[in-house]
Order: C-alpha cells, then structure tokens, then sequence
C-alpha cells in the first residue's frame, strides 16, 4: 500500500501522474525564503523516538522547539547583517536569512513532559521517551497450577 500525499485541493488524475520523484519539482524541501529545510532521521526503539536533524552552522540559541498537544514543531529564524564600520565603502552588501519551520504529529504513547534536545556538531537531536505502559515488557513464564 503507499501513501498518496494531497495538497489544499482535491487531487485530480493529472497531479498523481507527476506525484513519482522523476517529476517532483515542487518545493517542498525549500522554505518560504527559498532556502533548503534542514533534513531529519526519525529513529525508534524500545525506549522512544530520535529526531536529528542536520542543521550546521546554527546555534543552540537558534533553534525553538515546542510541543502543542501532540504537535512537536522545530523551527529557527536567522538573519546575519554584515556590518560595516563607519568609512567603510562597499560595493555589494550581503544579507542572510534563514528560517524553516518542521512539525511533527507525535504518538499518545510518547511522554511529552520528558523530551529533551541537543545541539552538537551541526546536529539538532530530540528525544522523545515513550510512556513506562508502552514500553515492551519482557515474556512472562506463567505457571501452571
């Protein structure tokens, strides 16, 4: 079975026809100041999820991360101004702006209270614990009377 990804509007035969990625040149991986999302591994196990992020050149203090209900959303907005001292003359003036806005539906089995990020070497990672009763318990001989 695969997942057919919809838009505002109600597919038409036409759109699913360019829906394979030998056709994708929608922007989905850009933002809306055309820059390039940062990419995610989402990984689990017995404990909870992972969320990493590539995101070099940021810092700690870039990035926002709330939950809302069970809406996990990670974003950042950077502006750089290159700043000229008085004197100075220039011929061209770069600015950079970089902002990008990722959410994620979390699971009720995750324990929202204890998710816990970090930033080290250009990856933001999340971790996000799930709930004691959703953990996988061990088998359980039962004995026989």
């Amino acid at each position: 079975m695969s997942l057919v990804k919809f838009s505002n509007q109600l597919p038409s035969v036409f759109d699913r026809f360019f829906e394979n990625d030998l056709f994708d040149w929608s922007n989905r991986n850009y933002s809306n100041t055309n820059t390039t999302i940062p990419a995610v591994n989402i990984k689990e196990d017995k404990d909870g999820f992972m969320v990493e992020m590539a995101a070099p050149g940021f810092e700690k203090s870039d990035f926002k991360i709330e939950l809302n209900n069970s809406l996990l959303t990670i974003s950042s907005d950077k502006k750089i101004e290159n700043e000229t001292k008085e004197g100075q003359q220039f011929t061209r003036r770069e600015f950079s702006y970089q902002s990008f806005t990722r959410s994620f539906t979390l699971p009720e089995i995750v324990e929202g209270e204890k998710i816990a990020a970090k930033y080290e070497h250009g990856i933001l990672t999340v971790d996000i614990p799930k709930k004691e009763e959703a953990k996988p318990k061990p088998v359980k001989q039962i004995e026989i009377k």
